[in-house]
């Protein structure tokens, strides 16, 4: 008989594995220059990750949020290597929203004493987070790595199978970031589609 818990080991892992897999190339590129990160949405994105991991972690997620903490320490460390490489830092009113919304989970948290509520406000954020990096995306496809985005949808798959307990808590977080992922690679895809025409127009 197979162990359920030894198979949500193997996802766990599978999901750590995917993570590093995902932003070894990622970190190639910023630190080669070829992708050029929005700074703010990945401090805003580091920000959330690592308290949504807390709070998986007070709702018995287990193996399951370990790859979001892990996700959450090198999100950080990717918004400081685009300050340090000057990724994009164009920086607008909404972006400071957005920062402002993800730090008010934790009080919130605090306030309800309901991990949930830090889990929903900071799920809202992170997908607001994607905003200025969309915003960037649109108009400079190639500035962005379209198989990060598509290997962190595929991760998020296999944390929500290695959670140990199921709850809105634990599984809104990954299913959302996930789906956001596959619909920013669909975004990535499509302007370039419509760019790369353009291009060679103005070649020839």
């Amino acid at each position: 008989m197979i162990d359920p818990g030894s198979i949500k080991t193997w996802f766990g892992a599978i999901a750590l594995i995917l993570t590093f897999v995902a932003f070894y190339p990622y970190f190639r590129g910023v630190l080669g220059g070829a992708v050029r990160p929005h700074v703010f949405s990945w401090l805003i994105w580091a920000f959330g990750t690592v308290t949504v991991f807390v709070a998986q972690l007070s709702d018995g997620a287990g193996i399951g949020a370990w790859p979001i903490g892990v996700s959450g320490l090198i999100t950080l460390c990717v918004a400081i290597l685009a300050y340090l490489k000057k990724g994009d830092t164009t920086i607008v009113r909404m972006d400071w929203v957005f920062l402002l919304l993800a730090m008010s989970a934790l009080p919130l948290w605090l306030l309800t004493e309901t991990a949930l509520s830090a889990v929903l406000i900071l799920t809202f954020v992170d997908l607001l987070g994607f905003g200025p990096s969309v915003r960037k995306a649109y108009h400079a496809p190639y500035d962005e790595n379209a198989l990060f985005f598509a290997l962190g949808a595929l991760r998020n798959g296999f944390v929500i199978a290695a959670l140990e307990n199921y709850s809105w808590t634990t599984v809104l977080f990954p299913a959302a970031v996930g789906l956001a992922c596959l619909f920013f690679v669909g975004l990535l895809i499509y302007r370039r589609s419509k760019i790369a025409p353009i291009a060679s127009q103005k070649q020839d």
